[in-house]
């Protein structure tokens, strides 16, 4: 059996938060107090994640990311990783981060074959990343960096473009790839940081930001687009590393969507502009068996909506809660959330 919708898509990838609990404060995430978390009992316990994870891979979801909140506040978060890597039906485990955390794991995430981490690094300035973090930490991330460049991981540097703030260093991520053999990822930013619209002085969407790009190198190479991509990929000729746009915004690579996610509380979302459509933790704990949980799976990924415009239209409650609740900066990549205009 495989997970395919009503429109020939297969789906093979999962988005699972962990946790939404996060040890920083970013503004276009949450609001600087924070938000109000759920009860322990209330998150998924990582015997029901390794249970949905294992269902679903005999579903043909072959690819997992492991995202939060940030997934390393979660305690034994490491041990749920190694359980994880026995399940021979994954191709790909991933891991969606700060960076604030995993300095000291990432020798183990070697050991456990996981593929490839996303760091989450909006600003190559101590004092502005505390700005938007509202945490004194870029030393620590920027080890991080510097280590996951430096192990056989698969490194994808996420950067929100934030009008007004962080555009004047575009330039500058791109050059990290120059001698560095990564992935840079600028990301549309969302107004939306769990208060509702924050309004945005001047919209950096893709095609302004390839433009500026473009504007400072006479030759950028464009790159094959992999089907299911999130992302248009480009790289500037003779540079080791690539760079990438994640239209998060502007939604425009729907077309082939193969993902599916799961909150921490056990929401599961076809779309992240969906609402949810239903709550797996509460099946399982009703006592559903693992052919129930198939059977609800086939019939609910059937009804996947075509793009993330079908599934705002189809929601009938505007946006309150933070990004961190639903997966963090992590959901700008899945490009699936709704911001009600």
């Amino acid at each position: 059996m495989q997970l395919t919708d009503k429109f020939g898509r297969k789906i093979s990838y999962l988005r699972l938060a962990v946790t939404d609990r996060c040890n920083l404060r970013c503004q276009y995430c949450m609001p600087a107090h924070g938000i109000d978390i759920v009860d322990r009992k209330e998150l998924l316990s990582y015997k029901e994640m390794y249970r949905i994870t294992r269902v679903l891979s005999e579903l043909g979801v072959n690819k997992v990311r492991l995202t939060g909140g940030e997934p390393f506040v979660r305690r034994d978060f490491v041990k749920f990783l190694e359980s994880l890597s026995f399940n021979d039906k994954l191709k790909e485990i991933n891991i969606t981060t700060n960076g604030a955390l995993i300095s000291n794991h990432i020798e183990k995430l070697e050991e456990l074959n996981i593929n490839a981490v996303n760091l989450s690094m909006d600003t190559l300035q101590r004092e502005k990343f505390a700005q938007i973090t509202r945490r004194d930490v870029f030393v620590n991330v920027y080890d991080t960096f510097e280590k996951l460049v430096e192990s056989n991981l698969k490194l994808k540097l996420n950067i929100v473009v934030q009008s007004g703030f962080n555009t004047d260093e575009i330039i500058d991520f791109v050059e990290l790839s120059k001698d560095k053999n990564i992935a840079i990822r600028f990301i549309e930013e969302m107004p939306f940081n769990g208060k509702g619209q924050r309004k945005i002085d001047e919209e950096w969407n893709f095609n302004k930001i390839i433009n500026h790009i473009k504007n400072q190198y006479s030759v950028v190479e464009t790159l094959q687009q992999k089907k299911s991509s999130t992302s248009k990929n480009f790289k500037i000729p003779g540079y080791l590393g690539t760079f990438g746009i994640i239209p998060a915004f502007t939604r425009t690579i729907c077309g082939d969507c193969n993902r599916i996610r799961i909150t921490a509380t056990g929401m599961f979302k076809n779309c992240l502009f969906d609402g949810g459509v239903f709550n797996v933790r509460d099946f399982i704990r009703n006592g559903a068996s693992d052919n129930d949980l198939k059977a609800l799976f086939i019939k609910t990924v059937h009804k996947k909506p075509e793009n993330g415009f079908v599934a705002e239209a189809s929601r009938d409650n505007d946006v309150s809660e933070s990004m961190s609740t639903i997966g963090g900066l992590s959901l700008f990549i899945d490009m699936k959330f709704v911001i009600k205009h």
